[in-house]
């Protein structure tokens, strides 16, 4: 039997040149490797896995003949680029089987900076994709600032062709007996269109009332007001990107302080969703597009 020294077990746990570059390469390939499966994820997975978020919600000036309703929310859509015909389709078809008593619609329906024949193209898109449930069941939106950056007007007509009640500055109140749920909406905000005085003139008893909003940090001031019990907005994607235990390292103007989910802000509920489509970059990481159910009940 050979008997080791000191000296060959030195040897023996010795790392060499060799073996740190060995160790170098192999790590650089994991890494390359890594990166090159999170990339295809991000760019061709994730962002077709849509999301179905269930939110129960109490709102304390919720009636009880409004216990139970189901409202759908979708924002975001930025018809054309990566937004087609089939992936708004699919969101459609989601929805649907989800059963929603009203859907949501929280803005920036396009993608762009200017109005073109794509741009018509895009709008008819919408309507013959959105038409067979918006004119279905009751379903109620707002623009948002990419609607006003494309063409306001075109997208307003677009609402209209889908039958979809436009609540820019403006309340619709849904009546049940002798209740009353009050659906407003403000115009864009970052476009210095919102008037929310003009809303809560119109609202003139104490019923509960649910506020659209595309741009989510709207939610500081509707919430000031005392008025509104849930403020529903998109704007922000989530992000896209959402690196863990960091958070989305890029968020817009407006986007900032309230990303995705749901947040108490004084006595109203806010709640971002990360919309169905993108940006002009088609990528998301751990921030999936999302329908938002929201079931409502008293507290």
């Amino acid at each position: 039997m050979t008997k080791s020294t000191n000296n060959d077990l030195d040897h023996a746990h010795k790392l060499t040149r060799r073996d740190f570059l060995k160790l170098l390469r192999t790590g650089a390939i994991d890494l390359g490797l890594l990166a090159i499966g999170a990339a295809a994820w991000g760019f061709l997975i994730e962002p077709d896995r849509v999301s179905v978020e269930t939110v129960p919600v109490k709102l304390s000036r919720l009636t009880p003949a409004f216990f139970g309703i189901r409202i759908a929310q979708i924002s975001d859509i930025h018809m054309g680029g990566w937004m087609n015909t089939e992936r708004l389709q699919h969101v459609i078809e989601l929805i649907t089987k989800q059963k929603p008593d009203i859907l949501l619609l929280t803005g920036d329906f396009l993608l762009g900076h200017e109005f073109n024949s794509v741009t018509e193209t895009n709008l008819q898109e919408l309507i013959d994709v959105l038409s067979p449930l918006t004119r279905t069941i009751p379903s109620f939106g707002i623009l948002g600032n990419h609607d006003y950056w494309t063409d306001a007007n075109a997208v307003r007509e677009m609402l209209k062709a889908c039958s979809i009640t436009e609540l820019s500055n403006s309340v619709f109140s849904l009546s049940r007996g002798s209740e009353v749920l009050h659906l407003c909406g403000v115009d864009d905000i970052w476009e210095g269109a919102a008037r929310l005085d003009e809303v809560t003139r119109q609202l003139t008893d104490d019923s509960a009332a649910i506020l659209l909003a595309h741009e989510p940090d709207f939610a500081d001031v509707s919430a000031s007001t005392n008025r509104f019990d849930l403020q529903v907005s998109g704007h922000s994607h989530g992000g896209q990107i959402v690196i863990p235990l960091i958070g989305p390292p890029v968020l817009p103007h407006l986007g900032r302080k309230y990303p995705a989910g749901l947040y108490q802000v004084g006595n109203m509920y806010q709640y971002t969703n990360r919309g169905v489509g993108m940006a002009r970059l088609p990528v998301r990481f751990n921030c999936p597009p999302e329908i938002t159910l929201f079931v409502l009940d008293g507290s």
